[in-house]
């Protein structure tokens, strides 16, 4: 892919919506990467936009109509954008990369990308969950392509299913690895950890609180078939991802075709993924017997990547998607598991949700099918939703039990996806 792009004739253009750790560092990627060239970018925060670009010493022009965007890329300069719409939009761009934490407002801006005929990238896990099938749908019928983005654990694990898979291995668990959980941590009580890390609280919390693990596996999930033998995943405390053979009995949880999606706590390599597969077949597992370190008995077999590096890694994907129209991850079997809303504390009638890494909620991976009529609240439509009774604490909130936010596009598309009608405040 390097040689590739470096005998490139032409360069990749590329837009980007959301500029706070996540855009900043796609932003500098794209800088140093052959025929990559980051032409416009766009935050709610215009002065989050602009410090980036100052910090890439670019030339930039805040705008706020199309004419000007153009005018701008045309210059040279970078085109800095309050609306991702504006950016989305933009004619003779080739890809939209959405690092924002929006998911309202990405069904709207995302969406346009697409229809603009943009590939589009997504670095925004939860609006990549809850809007994925349908950007999907919208990406095929505009001819473009729709995918996760490297870096982030669910992408370092469909590279390692790809391999795994090429070896002639059958997928029976993709796993994260992840370093410590409490599900009942605020964005108050984290402020000593995320101020050492210069994280947003929130965000921060929905690390802490499992939320966003939840959300990646289910990206997982939703891209490869799998599903989770139990709500929220069974997640044991290892000291080392190899250890997982004492803790899940794999021949038991298994059935030999659908693959899960788990975790391991508290394990060596921290920020690693891993996939454990199957071979059947004697000559191989002889062979695999040979290999240090020992990676399993047979049949069952663990691969583990010790680390996955976020915006560093970005660009591959880019590359495949406009190069080649190839997507890495991406949600080809629909809603096989969605992440539900639990309650973090006892709620009362009346009580409004601030949804992923608030006060009031967390969430954890289900499989669809087993939820039934009983629709639970997906954790990504959970901020603002108002409860209409009284719920105890780690309890699953359902969609019956809240007053949804009026006119959310997001929860419109997924009510549409899921043939649910929500009540509106």
């Amino acid at each position: 892919m390097l040689r590739r792009l470096q005998t490139l004739d032409r360069r990749i253009r590329l837009g980007i919506c959301g500029m706070g750790s996540v855009g900043k560092g796609v932003l500098f990627q794209s800088s140093i990467t052959p025929a990559m060239e980051s032409v416009a970018i766009a935050d709610i925060n215009v002065e989050k936009a602009i410090d980036c670009a100052r910090f890439m010493a670019r030339e930039y022009r805040i705008v706020h109509r199309q004419g000007d965007l153009q005018d701008t890329m045309r210059e040279g300069r970078l085109a800095i954008c309050e609306d991702a719409s504006l950016t989305a939009a933009a004619e003779g761009l080739d890809a939209f990369i959405d690092c924002s934490t929006a998911i309202a407002e990405a069904a709207r801006f995302d969406t346009i990308a697409l229809e603009t005929r943009k590939h589009l990238i997504m670095m925004n896990a939860e609006a990549d969950l809850i809007l994925g099938p349908y950007l999907l749908r919208v990406a095929r019928a505009n001819g473009v392509v729709y995918t996760s983005c490297d870096g982030d654990q669910p992408a370092a694990i469909r590279r390692l299913i790809d391999d795994i898979e090429l070896w002639g291995f059958q997928v029976v668990m993709a796993g994260n690895i992840k370093g410590y959980l409490d599900r009942y941590v605020t964005p108050t009580s984290i402020v000593p950890e995320a101020d050492k890390r210069g994280l947003d609280y929130r965000m921060c919390a929905s690390y802490t609180d499992g939320t966003k693990l939840n959300i990646e596996m289910a990206l997982v999930a939703n891209a490869i078939g799998a599903s989770a033998s139990v709500p929220g995943m069974h997640g044991p405390r290892t000291a080392h991802v190899r250890d997982i053979f004492d803790h899940l009995p794999f021949s038991v949880l298994w059935d030999g075709e659908r693959p899960l999606v788990d975790y391991v706590l508290g394990a060596e390599p921290t920020g690693g993924v891993f996939v454990v597969g199957y071979s059947g077949n004697a000559y191989q597992q002889s062979m695999l017997a040979w290999f240090p370190p020992k990676i399993g008995a047979a049949p069952f077999y663990l691969f583990y990547r010790p680390y996955h590096l976020c915006h560093i890694e970005a660009m591959r994907c880019v590359a495949e998607a406009c190069l080649d129209g190839q997507a890495l991850l991406q949600p080809s079997h629909g809603f096989r598991t969605n992440v539900f809303t639990y309650a973090k504390r006892d709620l009362r009638l009346g009580d409004t949700l601030d949804g992923i890494g608030g006060y009031a909620c967390y969430g954890l991976i289900e499989n669809c099918s087993d939820v039934n009529g009983d629709s639970g609240l997906p954790i990504c439509l959970a901020d603002g939703a108002v409860v209409n009774r009284d719920v105890a604490k780690d309890d699953r909130i359902r969609l019956s039990d809240v007053r949804m936010r009026h006119n959310d596009p997001a929860a419109a598309i997924y009510a549409t996806a899921q043939h649910v009608r929500p009540v509106s405040l």
